[in-house]
């Protein structure tokens, strides 16, 4: 297998876990009658079950790709949770916001163009 794919296991495991933080901030927002319901409902276990599957997607993409090169491609969880509060939580983009996406992505273009 070559670096791609196992660039693209990383890629794909943070945007898992992505959508699993988004899964735990929508049960946050929810009433619950107990904190054992908080913690034991069918979202935030399935959320807990993701972020485990994507620890081993991580162990995994790490056997292919450089050490120093996956924290540059996990930093596109920046964008992806910038994305998702604009889209599904309403969250106001504004000039800073889309400063620091675009400085990540440049970050990401020159590491990939450099390393």
């Amino acid at each position: 297998m070559n670096t791609y794919f196992y660039a693209f296991l990383i890629l794909l495991g943070t945007f898992i876990a992505a959508v699993s933080q988004v899964m735990l901030k929508i049960e946050a927002g929810r009433p619950h009658k107990s904190h054992l319901q908080e913690y034991l409902n069918p979202l935030v276990v399935i959320a807990y079950i993701l972020f485990v599957g994507t620890t081993l997607l991580s162990i995994l993409a790490y056997r292919g790709i450089p050490l120093s090169m996956g924290p540059i491609l996990e930093a596109t969880s920046y964008i992806y949770i910038t994305l998702f509060g604009v889209k599904i939580f309403g969250e106001k983009m504004n000039k800073g916001k889309a400063a620091a996406l675009v400085l990540i992505i440049c970050g990401i273009v020159v590491y990939s163009l450099l390393g």
